[in-house]
């Protein structure tokens, strides 16, 4: 799926295109107004900053609504105030977000706008039986309801999003943190453990030298 980043500054355009492509999506990016208009028609969703070098984004957001553009736009900001969000969501925009934001619930945004544009609904997610409701933040393993924090519940979710496939500690960091990180950190290690510990020790296999992968069962 390809997403349009809108930001000027470097290190936020950098976080966002990592974090972002991590999560598995094809990214592009741009820095102007102006060339914002020219690649949004091409582009599935906008992630757009309003404090633009060139044009506001709000008056790109405006431009592409009057020429008839309906490419989902998520607003991502610093501008926080009632106002603002008023404004652009008058002027169309699918979704409001204000800086500092949690990278994991800037993702959900993302493709809860991805699935409606397409008419899906993705609210469960179940393999190696274990089941995640996206909406309720309800976790099964078997029948068993399992009390998840927000990490355990990201991180489980990343297992789910890709149930065959081999994930590093590098990517799970990318995806359910969402930061730089010191490559010899520990963290991914130890979360690993308490999904363990509360969804069955067996649930998440470790590939040595690789990584960590969703167990299947039966």
């Amino acid at each position: 799926m390809s997403l349009l980043v809108v930001e000027d500054e470097a290190r936020i355009a950098s976080f966002l295109i990592k974090g972002l492509t991590a999560h598995g999506f094809a990214v592009e990016h741009v820095s102007t107004g102006g060339e914002a208009l020219e690649r949004a028609p091409d582009s599935e969703l906008v992630v757009l900053d309003l404090g633009l070098p060139d044009l506001d984004g709000f008056e790109v957001l405006r431009r592409l609504r009057e020429g008839g553009e309906q490419v989902a736009v998520i607003v991502l900001t610093a501008r926080g105030e009632i106002g603002d969000r008023i404004e652009g969501l008058n002027l169309g925009a699918d979704d409001y977000l204000t800086k500092p934001f949690a990278f994991e619930e800037l993702v959900a945004r993302v493709r809860a706008r991805l699935r409606r544009r397409d008419g899906q609904d993705e609210s469960v997610l179940a393999a190696g039986g274990v089941q995640l409701d996206l909406r309720s933040r309800r976790a099964k393993a078997g029948e068993l309801e399992v009390e998840l924090s927000t990490r355990e519940f990201a991180l489980l979710e990343a297992f789910l999003r890709h149930p065959r496939q081999v994930l590093s500690r590098e990517q799970l960091l990318s995806q359910v943190w969402g930061f730089d990180f010191d490559p010899g950190t520990n963290v991914v290690d130890v979360y690993v453990g308490y999904l363990r510990r509360k969804l069955g020790e067996g649930c998440i296999e470790t590939v040595r030298g690789m990584g960590y992968r969703l167990a299947e069962v039966g």
